[in-house]
């Protein structure tokens, strides 16, 4: 989502922030910017194009200097268009147009009572360009502004209701950002001479690797070479108190890695899954509950219950690991959409374990539901995460981090795929606290687990055949996919994959629920794709697609070898080169991604960065 980079320095900042700004490209963006500190004034340069067009005005523009702030925009209010785009200036009565206010401002997340405040700034004068909440920041903490800026930030942060982080600067203090965070994610980077601000230590990858992860109320004054931190305190009051937080060394990964021989991002990262679970799993030599942290034990053994909190691709791994959990370690698990779990009523338990399920670790509707979740009185929480720096690393208890890699492409592939290894193996450290895993069936599924990567390189290469089905469904404007038991929720990670980047309308069901309702959608130009594995229900999953063909549709089958689905007219078979028993469902969605990948590319889409959609979703 929503990217920020600022920098104070002696030298010209320009070319770092338009870099930080590259790097969190893959989050997605419709807009971008960056404004300086240059001559005594305030100078900017935006585009709702790519940050190569943005660097490109920047340099025959000559914006240079030393302090400065740089945004990549995911619109939430007001449409992606150029007065819209980040930095805001604060424009005071008469001010506006060639004569721009002393505040610039950058800001993540959504202030939910902009409009109370945006009302209260214009009977005040203020004068607004643009129909964002942003903008409602910037006239804010120049109208509390009097010499200081560090006091006028605190002071506006405590009108604001809602998600932020934000980065300002002053005209009058040319040597000076103020930034500021609550709900959404803002790191401070510390060097010798030069301070900075990002949404994400990536941006700051090659600048300096001393991080700090700022937390929920922090306001921080960047100068030249030092920081100062305080935060609101917790009494109630409105005032503030300096805080110290740790500097810690964070090896940042590029987000320029290189494509190699590969087309697009997405691509690489499908291809790079063996390895990704092969990291994954590196250093587990047996199942112990201390694979999730220290302290592990006591609380496995305590619950009675798993409640799992995600969104979206993770969604789909908590909705498959929930299979694992209640038929191999025997423990009732529930499944829910983060952004709806914290809205209805609900009956906690104080012995369940809430495990949430995250990329990124930022994602703000699942870091709301964790707290709902604590508050209710529920202490014992996990999470599966794959950035172990992350604000839900911090919050959670106990953790399993996965090692995908940074994952570039906007549609997740790798991330799920290790999740999925990850989950497996709270599964396993349940089931033996519970007394539900002998030592014959550890060794065993462990064996099965260190054999996955071989077994998914024999699955991408498949890659050709799946490519001649893309043709196909390149044409087409809707698709149907079903799945049964644990391969349910790979069907809905397929259809979800194929709509992402395709923008072809696909929807999943359970092979069973097709003849009540579902199955009226059905015609030749209709092309239902089956997960077909062979496992108890196959038998019951042929007579599902028997109803499909008796009227007509175009079948597409993902089967295991042994399953005795041949192909014939109407009814087109991939044959999976291996059944893999439970770990089935990460072998079983690799050719749906490679399936909706080379669609997408058939049909001419910006595959690693979709409309309309952002990697890291930090608002609500």
């Amino acid at each position: 989502m929503c990217g920020i980079v600022g920098a104070v320095s002696a030298r010209n900042i320009v070319p770092v922030l338009v870099e930080g700004l590259k790097r969190l490209e893959y989050r997605g963006y419709d807009s971008c910017g960056v404004a300086v500190h240059q001559d005594g004034a305030l100078r900017r340069a935006r585009s709702t194009s790519r940050v190569s067009e943005l660097c490109t005005q920047v340099k025959t523009e000559s914006i240079e200097g030393g302090t400065g702030i740089a945004h990549t925009r995911w619109a939430t209010h007001g449409a992606p268009v150029v007065h819209n785009a980040h930095p805001h200036f604060s424009h005071g009565s008469g001010e506006v147009g060639s004569r721009p206010g002393r505040i610039a401002l950058v800001h993540n997340g959504i202030i939910e009572n902009h409009e109370e405040l945006r009302a209260e700034l214009t009977a005040r004068g203020y004068v607004f360009a643009s129909q964002t909440d942003t903008e409602v920041i910037a006239h804010l903490v120049d109208h509390h502004y009097d010499g200081d800026l560090f006091d006028a930030v605190r002071r506006a942060t405590l009108r604001l209701r809602g998600a932020y982080a934000i980065a300002v600067f002053c005209r009058d203090e040319p040597h000076r950002v103020v930034g500021a965070r609550e709900g959404s994610p803002l790191v401070l980077g510390v060097a010798k001479e030069e301070t900075f601000l990002a949404s994400d230590a990536m941006a700051l990858a090659g600048v300096t690797d001393r991080i700090v992860y700022l937390e929920d109320g922090d306001v921080v004054d960047l100068q030249p070479g030092r920081h100062w931190i305080e935060r609101r305190r917790d009494d109630g009051s409105e005032r503030f108190e300096t805080v110290v937080r740790e500097v810690r060394t964070v090896q940042a990964h590029s987000g320029a890695a290189e494509l190699g021989p590969y087309r697009h991002y997405m691509q690489k990262e499908i291809f790079e899954q063996p390895r990704a679970i092969g990291d994954t799993l590196q250093g587990v030599l047996g199942i112990t509950p201390e694979l999730f942290g220290d302290g592990a034990y006591p609380v496995f053994k305590e619950v009675e219950q798993v409640l799992i909190l995600a969104c979206g691709t993770s969604y789909y791994a908590g909705s498959t690991a929930k299979y694992w959990l209640e038929s191999i370690a025997k423990i009732p698990t529930s499944v829910e959409i983060a952004s709806e779990y914290r809205y209805r009523d609900s009956v906690p338990n104080p012995k369940t374990l809430v495990v949430t399920i995250t990329q990124s670790g930022e994602t703000a509707d699942t870091l709301a539901a964790l707290k709902h979740a604590r508050s209710l009185g529920m202490p014992h929480t996990l999470t599966i995460c794959n950035v172990a720096t992350s604000a839900m690393v911090r919050e959670c208890k106990l953790a399993y981090i996965t090692r995908a890699g940074a994952e570039i492409g906007v549609a997740s592939t790798k991330a799920f795929t290790t999740q999925l290894a990850g989950l497996f193996l709270l599964t396993l450290a349940l089931a033996q606290v519970r007394g539900h895993l002998s030592e014959e069936q550890e060794a065993e599924h462990l064996k099965a687990m260190r054999h996955l990567p071989v077994a998914l390189q024999a699955v991408l290469a498949l890659e050709p055949q799946v490519i001649a089905w893309a043709d196909e469904f390149s044409r087409k404007e809707n698709a149907l996919f079903l799945g049964r038991g644990l391969h349910y929720p790979i069907a809905l990670e397929g259809a979800l994959k194929l709509k992402e980047i395709s923008y072809i309308h696909a929807e999943a069901y359970p092979a069973g629920e097709l003849k009540h309702g579902p199955l009226a959608l059905v015609t030749a130009e209709m092309p239902v794709v089956t997960v077909a594995p062979n496992d108890a229900l196959l038998e019951k999953l042929k007579s599902n697609l028997q109803e499909v063909r008796a009227r007509g549709g175009e079948l597409y089958v993902f089967a295991d070898a042994d399953t005795r689905i041949e192909s014939s007219e109407g009814l087109h078979v991939i044959r999976m080169p291996e059944h893999y028993g439970a770990l089935s469902p990460i072998l079983h969605v690799v050719p749906l991604q490679l399936l909706a990948y080379h669609t997408a590319c058939a049909r001419g889409t910006d595959v690693d960065k979709p409309r309309n959609l952002a990697k890291s979703v930090t608002v609500e």
